[in-house]
This record gives C-alpha cells, structure tokens and sequence, in this order.
C-alpha cells in the first residue's frame, strides 16, 4: 500500500479546510492509500513561496515518509508556474508521484508531466488576469474620483496627543475618540515625527 501525504491550503476565512480533507481522503481510500500525514496552510496566499504546512511536507517527502503528494487542485499548492513547477520537479527527484483532484492529473508519466506544466501555465494567467481586473478597477474609480485606501479619521488630533501625551492609557484615548489602538498609536507617531521635521 503507497503512502500518502495529504496538503490542503485556505486563503481566506470564508474557505473551509474540512471541504478539501474530506474529498482528498476519500479519494486517498478510493485509491488504497495509506495517509501518513495531512498537512494544512490556513489565511495564508498561495502566492507565497513559504508556508509552514508545505514546507513541513517538504522536509518530510526528503525523509522518505510517503511516496505521494495528494491535493485538491494545482492552485493549492502554488499560483505561480515557477513556484508550482519548483515542488513538482522536486518531488519527481525524490520519485514522489502528485496526484490533484480536481484536474485528475498525476506526475507520474510524460502525459502527467505535460499537463502539469500547461495547467500551471494557466493557473498564472488566470491569477495574473485577475490582478489586471482589480488595477483597471481602480483605475477606474480614481478616475470617477473615488476615494481608495483608509479614509481619513474624523477626530481631533491635537487634542488626541495631547492626552495621549498626558499620560493617558493607550485605550482609554482610544474609547474617547472612538477610533482603534492602531490608529491612535499611528496619529501620535505622526505628530511626533512632524515635530522633529520642524524642529530640523
């Protein structure tokens, strides 16, 4: 019986882990598989090179510890062609077959392989077309004059610091303004700053 790793990845709160866990175990037994371990990135990009789940997985596929890489879909493990084809063509070294769900591809002939790459390729573009739609969206709305980013804090300012200054807790001030620590820690780092500006 081969052993199986199992890597699932989330990137956002509205995504469930459990989704993925259960259809690539299934399939795991479907296949007759033995799982030795799942391993899981939660809120973290796909964009990202370094995550603990799949470098964990890594470190243990140079270990020997399994002899197949299970995952829901090629985007799971990475956005990028070269970040994607990186894992691959390291597993393939340590002759670790990658099996994905959902395009039903495996790496472990020239056909697997050829997809792989194609589906990878495809996979960056849809991402990198994406960005394109969100840069052209706020171009567009610069252009209607649209306010993008944090809106300016409605609050007194000077008053802030001032008992910020006094000796008053960073929470208290926060409740009498009714703004957030972060932003109160952020006006009075400003002022501070526009002080030495001034002072120079």
């Amino acid at each position: 019986m081969k052993k199986v790793a199992i890597y699932a990845r989330i990137s956002t709160p509205d995504q469930h882990l459990n989704t993925q866990l259960y259809d690539l175990r299934k399939l795991a037994a479907q296949r007759g598989f033995e799982i030795t371990r799942e391993y899981c990135d939660q809120g973290i990009s796909g964009s990202k090179a370094r995550r603990p789940g799949l470098d964990s997985m890594m470190n243990d596929a140079r270990r020997g510890e399994f002899s197949v890489v299970l995952v829901a879909a090629f985007d799971r493990i990475a956005r990028s062609t070269r970040n994607f084809l990186e894992i691959v063509d390291e597993l393939q070294a340590l002759e670790i077959a990658f099996f994905s769900a959902r395009e039903g591809i495996d790496s472990s002939g020239p056909m697997g392989r050829m997809f792989l790459t194609m589906v990878g390729s495809i996979a960056e573009l849809e991402r990198s077309l994406i960005v394109e739609r969100i840069k052209a969206g706020m171009r567009r709305a610069k252009m209607e004059g649209q306010r993008l980013g944090r809106a300016p804090l409605s609050v007194d300012r000077n008053a802030l610091v001032r008992d910020r200054l006094a000796g008053m807790s960073l929470t208290d001030v926060a409740k009498k303004y009714r703004i957030s620590r972060a932003s109160v820690v952020r006006v009075v780092r400003h002022a501070k700053q526009s002080q030495l500006v001034a002072a120079a």
